[in-house]
């Protein structure tokens, strides 16, 4: 399939050296360029691309207010180009909440130092969000509002839990459930694993958890080093649970959720401790979904209840088939309701799935599960 892509940066060299990159791709086709974010949104509209990649500091117009202008108007999936700081990982969680599908970090020393790893890196993604589910791209509004940490115990305590409106679900397939209740366990452990699309998808599941949530949670989102201490401290402001970034030596306590520092792998052992290991370069993903998932098997046998959101790729599958070999639950997102529905087909189709549910059922099943 040729896909059609519209490069928008106010940097004349790197909309070139983009352009240059995917073009050397015989499946991609630079149709158009822009220099802002208006500039996007009128060739988005008149084009009609398949995929844009659009930095965030532009003149005119920034590139998140663009991102939101586009999803209302012709929802399409966008790359975003952030840079590796806190700030950048901040404005690219703004442009991940306004719809953009994914990001890459923004790094000239990378495109001059690595240009064949670059060019894979960047075709690859722009193939993968292309296939993306495009329903799925509209922001959508949060289910709680802030909560400040000095004010959750008491706010959450007389909140009404919110709800959103459950998404389609797929026909029933062979060896899954998908319409019965959840079963309800002492679970000492939820884990949740994610990539593509997953900071909107964890917000949206998170938001959802009342304060007193009976079971201690661990969180693993592909994602660089600098970005998951600000994505940590963004879900805790939303969240009435606490939310950190996980630090070697964290204990596993309820209404926590722990998630695994970029770069790094998170391991759980038998007394309820997390071990924050460096990342191996043998493996792809740092943090690996598969890593923890498998500690988390080894160390609470049949009190896991995991769950595998919106990704490329497969990671979580092998992990699943561990917890599911101990006995514990393994619940998918559904197809409808992901922005790239890879790690959780992976587990879907492997007759690893427990149940599959729509991204705005999945909170709501996790706080019936747990007891």
């Amino acid at each position: 399939m040729l896909v059609k892509v519209l490069v928008v940066d106010d940097s004349g060299f790197f909309r070139r050296r983009v352009s240059e990159i995917l073009s050397a791709d015989p499946n991609i086709q630079v149709i158009g360029t822009a220099t802002n974010g208006r500039e996007a949104i009128d060739q988005a509209l008149a084009l009609k691309p398949d995929v844009i990649t659009m930095d965030y500091e532009m003149p005119m117009m920034d590139g998140i207010t663009a991102v939101r202008n586009i999803m209302q108007r012709c929802p399409t999936p966008v790359l975003m180009f952030s840079s590796l700081t806190h700030e950048g990982a901040r404005v690219t969680l703004d442009a991940l909440e306004a719809g953009a599908a994914d990001f890459l970090p923004k790094n000239f020393e990378d495109i001059s130092r690595n240009p064949e790893k670059v060019k894979q890196l960047l075709c690859e993604r722009i193939h993968a969000i292309a296939r993306s589910n495009r329903r799925s791209l509209s922001p959508a509004p949060l289910t709680s509002p802030s909560v400040s940490p000095a004010a959750k115990p008491a706010a959450v305590a007389s909140a009404p839990r919110q709800f959103a409106v459950a998404a389609p679900v797929p026909a029933p397939g062979p060896a899954v459930t998908r319409a019965s209740a959840a079963k309800r366990k002492a679970y000492k452990l939820v884990a949740i694993g994610t990539s593509t699309g997953g900071p909107v998808a964890l917000q949206r599941v998170l938001t959802q958890l009342p304060a007193n949530f009976p079971a201690p949670i661990v969180l693993i989102q592909h994602m660089p080093a600098a970005f998951t201490k600000a994505f940590a401290e963004r879900l805790d402001k939303l969240c009435r649970i606490n939310v950190k970034e996980a630090e070697d030596g964290d204990l596993l306590r309820p209404g926590l959720a722990l998630l695994a520092p970029g770069g790094k792998q998170m391991m759980i052992d038998g007394r309820g401790a997390v071990r924050i290991l460096p990342g191996d370069e043998r493996l792809n993903y740092k943090p690996c979904v598969d890593i923890t998932f498998g500690s988390a098997a080894k160390s609470f046998h049949d009190k896991v209840l995991a769950v595998v959101l919106t990704g490329m790729g497969a990671d979580g599958r092998e992990g699943a088939r561990l917890l599911k070999q101990g006995g514990s639950q393994v619940w998918a997102q559904d197809e409808a309701s992901c922005v790239i529905y890879g790690m959780p087909m992976a587990v879907v189709k492997a007759n690893l799935a427990d149940a599959i549910y729509g991204l705005d059922d999945i909170g709501r099943h996790l706080a019936e599960a747990c007891v």
